[in-house]
């Protein structure tokens, strides 16, 4: 009996360590054969998503948020013109920069959402561009504007959204590929779900977040280039994060559980891109600078 216990072991280890080997084959192909380096900082990407298919799904998601009831669009011009003034300028900024190519491939399109309450902006896959009129008071310039604007179109032409999901695809594969090698759907539930849930955190906060964290002190530096060569003084970023911090009254989250950095790294961060940002923008015709307009 002993030695028959004893094979039983051996051909267990065995058939784990092969399942171990196989999942980290398919991994390791998935992580080879899909992959880019951004042209800006030559940080490496992952990704496993076709650029057809993140371009659908902004362009669906877009459609979704113009036709939510509950997303008023404005319709006064005070709003609508700077916005558009301030997009077409880093649009052509974005064509001549190095994602030239899928810049000039993109539909872009803008549409300024009546929401006062809502401090944001978004740009999707394929050029799709939301400004929610929220954003004025603390944007307050067309320059503060185009820091924001500038920011978000960086995160559709450096394919953060596509990378996200390539890495939320990768960590799911590889926790249901060890959770098979290790056996953890066997006998024990209660041990294999602490194990899985284990593994799931360590990968939340050891790999997905800090490549959001990446993503967007990437669209910081990349962003805050593109305004600059749009004509808008890159120094108005560091003022609409002074006082994006002002506002939050010091209460963020901690920076390592955050997917954003914080208010202080990202000026830190700005003031020393200043250095490439200003000679850029000091070559360029100025653009104009108006007020944005005041929220009642």
């Amino acid at each position: 009996m002993e030695g028959q216990r004893k094979m039983v072991r051996i051909r267990t280890f065995m058939m784990r360590s092969n399942m171990l080997c196989l999942a980290g084959a398919v991994l390791g192909m998935l992580v080879t054969t899909g992959c880019q380096t951004n042209p800006y900082t030559g940080r490496w990407q992952l990704m496993m998503m076709p650029m057809s298919q993140e371009t659908q799904m902004g362009v669906q998601a877009y459609a979704e948020v113009k036709n939510d009831p509950k997303m008023k669009q404005s319709t006064d011009p005070r709003e609508i013109e700077p916005v558009k003034r301030v997009a077409a300028r880093v649009i052509e900024a974005a064509k001549r920069s190095k994602y030239s190519e899928m810049a000039n491939q993109f539909e872009w399109e803008v549409t300024v959402i009546k929401d006062d309450k809502t401090m944001n902006a978004f740009a999707l896959p394929g050029g799709k561009i939301a400004v929610y009129t929220g954003i004025f008071p603390v944007a307050r310039t067309e320059a503060g504007l185009a820091a924001v604007m500038g920011h978000e179109v960086v995160h559709a032409l450096a394919r953060h959204g596509g990378e996200r999901m390539s890495q939320n695809t990768l960590a799911q594969t590889t926790l249901q590929a060890i959770g098979i090698a290790l056996g953890v759907s066997g006998a024990n539930p209660v041990v294999s779900q602490g194990a899985m849930a284990a593994l799931g955190v360590g990968a939340q906060v050891g790999v997905l977040l800090p490549f959001s964290r990446k993503h967007e002190s990437e669209a910081d530096y990349v962003g805050v280039l593109l305004a600059a060569d749009a004509g808008y003084d890159p120094r108005e970023s560091i003022q609409l994060w002074t006082r994006m911090g002002e506002l939050s009254g010091g209460k963020s989250a901690s920076e390592f559980m955050s997917t954003h950095p914080s208010h202080e790294t990202r000026i830190e961060q700005l003031e020393e891109w200043m250095a490439e940002a200003m000679p850029i923008y000091q070559s360029k015709p100025p653009a104009p600078n108006s007020e944005l307009p005041q929220l009642h």
